[in-house]
Order: C-alpha cells, then structure tokens, then sequence
C-alpha cells in the first residue's frame, strides 16, 4: 500500500485521481428548471390568448399539441413532447411547475444538466405512451407525466447515494400524489405510471447502474435516450 493525501490506497491506484465532488457542485444553481419552468408558463400563456379560458382547458394550442391516439396515427408525432408543455388551467399548471421547482431544485445540482434534461425529457416521452396505452379516448396534455418521472429518478438516485428515500418524505410525497391519480377523476393514469417508470429507468441506467459497472458517461446517456426511443415507439403502436 502507498500512503497519499486522502490516506492509504494500492499501487496501482495511487497514481490515479479522486474525482472531488465540490459544494460548489452541488449547490449550482438549476437554471435549467428555471427554463423548463418558464418555457410552460409561456406556454400557458400563449394557450390563454389563442382562445383558452381563464380556468379552464381550451385553446387552439391546446387543440393543436395535445395528445390523442388519433392525431398520433396521423402522424403528428410531435404531440408526444407539446403535450408535456400544455396545460388544462392554471390550477394544472401551477401544481405542475411547483413539483418541477422543488424537484429540480433537488435533482439538477445533484447529477448535472445533461443527465437531468435526459431524465426529463424520457419521463415526458413515457408518461405520453402511458396516456395512449391507457386512454384510446380523448386528450392528454400536462407535465405530470415528466414530473412524476422525476420522483422516480430522485429514488434511484437517493438510493444509490446511500439515502432512504422515506426519510426525506419523497416516500409520503410520491404516495400521495399516486392516491390523487386513482381518486380523482379526469387524471391520467396512464402517463403519472408510465412517466414514474420511465424517470426511475432512466435514473438507473444512467446513474445508478453507470457508477457501479463504471461505464463512460456517454454509455449512460444511450441506454437512457433507448428508454425514450421505446416510448415513442410504444406510443406509435398503441395508437396504429
């Protein structure tokens, strides 16, 4: 064994660097929450002007980016990702944006912008085949899909971290937020479940699984954007 500066390690290892995590890291502020949330709130916007009520769902947004079995047989595949920028009401959205705002806020300094976008972007993708897998009828707009993905990645990584997720009430919230989709009506099941599946795996490929087979970063982002790729085609064949 050959003594260093952080203690005793083998030979081979003494000449290799410790990648130092610095609070500077993980205190980073999480910019791109901030531009996902406001991207929404523009959005919702631009739904309240384009003919969508105050209170309610509407809107030629609305009617051109939602998501529906139908419009995605057409071959309007880019619904899969509007749909997760549209909301039915202020109320939608403001739930929404306040789950992104304290997720984000606990995820992206944690594992970087990149592999936070990635994980976002794949819940989004699975909570839309979610919807179409569960509703042949009808459409689906919101972020719900995506932000349920993130509490899913925020267990696999807390674990991964030697965390208890229960301890930290992401436990209590998740299950709260799972009796509201089966309680109460008009809530789509389908993309809550598929976006919380979707989150968790690629939380796991990408970091859980990539820290502990110690594989590139790159090979993490890959086997992630695969479970979003899966999505868009589960989406494309339920509604064939």
């Amino acid at each position: 064994m050959t003594t260093t500066s952080v203690g005793m390690r083998c030979p081979d290892c003494a000449g290799q660097k410790t990648k130092v995590r610095t609070v500077r890291n993980m205190t980073a502020e999480p910019t791109l929450t901030y531009v996902l949330i406001a991207i929404n709130v523009i959005v919702a916007l631009g739904t309240l002007f384009s003919g969508g009520g105050a209170t309610s769902a509407g809107g030629t947004l609305l009617d051109d980016g939602g998501l529906s079995r139908f419009d995605i047989e057409q071959g309007e595949y880019w619904r899969l990702v509007t749909s997760g920028f549209l909301h039915a009401g202020p109320l939608h959205l403001l739930f929404n944006m306040f789950g992104l705002y304290i997720l984000g806020g606990l995820l992206e300094p944690a594992i970087g912008k990149l592999q936070f976008g990635v994980i976002y972007f794949v819940s989004l993708l699975a909570g839309a085949f979610g919807a179409l897998l569960l509703q042949p009828d009808g459409l689906t707009v919101g972020a719900s899909g995506a932000i349920f993905g993130l509490m899913g990645a925020a267990v696999i990584i807390m674990r991964s971290r030697g965390m208890n997720p229960m301890e930290s009430g992401l436990g209590l919230w998740i299950g709260l937020n799972l009796l509201i989709t089966f309680t109460i009506p008009n809530i789509s099941i389908g993309g809550h479940i598929g976006g919380l599946l979707g989150g968790a795996l690629a939380a796991f490929v990408l970091v859980d699984l990539r820290e502990r087979m110690r594989l590139p970063e790159i090979a993490g982002l890959l086997l992630a954007g695969a479970v979003g790729v899966a999505s868009v085609a589960g989406a494309i064949v339920v509604s064939a």
